[in-house]
């Protein structure tokens, strides 16, 4: 071959990165579904969307992006090009990466939340027609169809093939090279006609994205510690997919931020109280809590190497550690909350009572107690039962967490179905000797003869109901009183009434 033939480069990144950049994102799209999601779905409408959300999580995270020249890149990557060109001297762009730059959660949550955008639009035909998603795939076929004539022509060099074989590989190879550079050509004049609607697509996306995402990662940290599980430090793909949940759901950031503040005081007004029984040390135990450490596993906090063994097993709860025992066991055992999925309870009622449930669910965790929600509607509606806590150490399913969130039922209200279902966890063993939480606006009856068996069975069991009313709005509480051992309302969780329902279940 001894003619210079026009091979496409193997690049189809325009952003400049190093090891650590794409190690980086490597990472995030092993760690996040979403991500990789999305990978799958681009690659399959246009060629090299990886290569494109490569791009965009550069431009947001690097401190100084550098852009490829356009002979660096494969031609088949000229979409990248124009799109990103687009958000290349933006302002908007100045501005998201004042909160993503270095921050690998947040520039991987901006990458996943305007690709999904620039993918939705690409698969409505809003971008380019479908002619011209065709063109693009034939030049990257074309683009390999030349590397292999080349590889092949090549290999036949210093070979004992013929001058006629040699020919007609050059041959080949000329025929592709032509074919692979007019539709390079084609395929870059009708980029370049590109509508400028389209051309903004990425801006667009971002100009959404400059408050979002900081707020949506920062919400993604409270939700991850305090409104759905365990937290998981350093996690950034658990992040970004509880940011990006937050991002889409308005509902799902409100009851985030309620159920934040309520937890907090759910805990400032535990750690307040000074109603704590006597308690005696009589044996240790493997523990993740630091208020009762032996002095040894504090030792541990002086040595590089120790201090990460300890840290490890901190968050698995096998650190050794006083146990206490206590005259007062009440309000340890499992809790069932009851809640109420009715019509009645569309809108602020529902955020009240789902707050309200998330904060039980995290006082529950950090007591290593059970939690099993019952969400209930009218009687010929099938109950929402969600265990969601089961697991070892009591750590929270975030992913039924979220269900929880999401589920509202509507309809009719009836108590009588779900107290049964309650009772019935109740006479298990797993958890005996648990109390039940209804939570609900109390607009509902129910008949004599099921009050009376319900208070038999209460006293054969020992539990406690605690009923906890959402009068935000409209709201009965006759019913509660005659099923409970005592009803708080929320608009009093707010002054020291609070006590009523977080003390007496903490």
């Amino acid at each position: 071959m001894p003619r210079t033939v026009f091979l496409p480069p193997r690049q189809h990144c325009w952003i400049e990165s190093d090891a650590y950049d794409r190690s980086t994102f490597a990472r995030l799209v092993d760690e996040t579904p979403s991500l990789r999601a999305l990978q799958a779905r681009g690659s399959a409408v246009v060629p090299h969307f990886d290569a494109l959300l490569e791009d965009l999580f550069a431009l947001c995270f690097k401190l100084e992006p550098r852009w490829r020249a356009e002979d660096e890149v494969a031609p088949s990557a000229g979409l990248n090009r124009i799109l990103l060109g687009a958000l290349r001297d933006h302002p908007l762009l100045a501005t998201l990466r004042e909160d993503t730059q270095l921050e690998e959660a947040r520039a991987g949550l901006a990458t996943v939340l305007m690709g999904e955008e620039l993918l939705e639009r690409l698969e409505r035909d809003e971008l380019l027609p479908r002619s011209d998603r065709a063109d693009l795939w034939d030049l990257a076929q074309r683009e390999e169809a030349l590397r292999r004539r080349v590889a092949e022509a090549r290999s036949l060099e210093g070979t004992g093939a013929g001058d006629t074989t040699r020919a007609d590989a050059d041959r080949q190879v000329a025929l592709a090279e032509a074919a692979l550079r007019r539709k390079a050509q084609d395929v870059a004049q009708r980029l370049r006609e590109m509508p400028a609607r389209a051309r903004d697509t990425l801006p667009q996306a971002a100009a959404g994205l400059c408050r979002t995402v900081a707020e949506a990662e920062r919400e993604a940290h409270g939700w991850s510690s305090g409104a759905g599980g365990a937290g998981e430090a350093g996690h950034a793909g658990r992040t970004i997919e509880l940011g990006r949940r937050l991002a889409r759901s308005p509902k799902l950031r409100r009851l985030a931020a309620l159920a934040g503040r309520m937890r907090s005081m759910a805990l400032a007004l535990r750690r307040a109280s000074l109603e704590r029984p006597n308690a005696e040390v009589y044996e240790v135990q493997l523990a993740g809590e630091l208020a009762r450490l032996l002095p040894p596993e504090l030792l541990a906090l002086r040595h590089p190497l120790l201090r990460r063994d300890f840290l490890r097993r901190l968050h698995e709860g096998r650190l050794l550690a006083y146990r206490l025992r206590g005259v007062d066991e009440r309000g340890r055992g499992p809790l069932v909350v009851c809640l109420d999925g009715s019509s009645s309870m569309a809108g602020d009622k529902e955020l009240w009572a789902k707050a309200v449930t998330l904060t039980l669910l995290e006082i529950a965790r950090r007591q290593r107690r059970l939690f099993r929600v019952i969400a209930f509607s009218s009687r010929d509606m099938p109950l929402f039962v969600r265990d969601l806590n089961p697991r070892e150490h009591h750590r929270i399913q975030e992913e039924r967490v979220f269900e929880l969130a999401e589920h509202f039922a509507g309809g009719g209200t009836d108590f009588e179905l779900p107290l049964d279902a309650a009772l019935a966890t109740l006479r298990s063993a797993r958890y005996r000797r648990g109390d039940i939480v209804l939570i609900t606006d109390g607009e509902c009856r129910v008949s004599p003869a099921w009050l009376e068996r319900f208070r038999r069975d209460k006293a054969q069991l020992e539990f406690a109901l605690f009923s906890v009313l959402i009068d935000v709005g409209s709201s009965t509480v006759e019913t509660l009183h005659a099923l409970s051992d005592r009803v708080t309302s929320v608009s009093r969780l707010t002054d020291d009434a609070a006590r009523d329902l977080f003390l007496s279940l903490g």
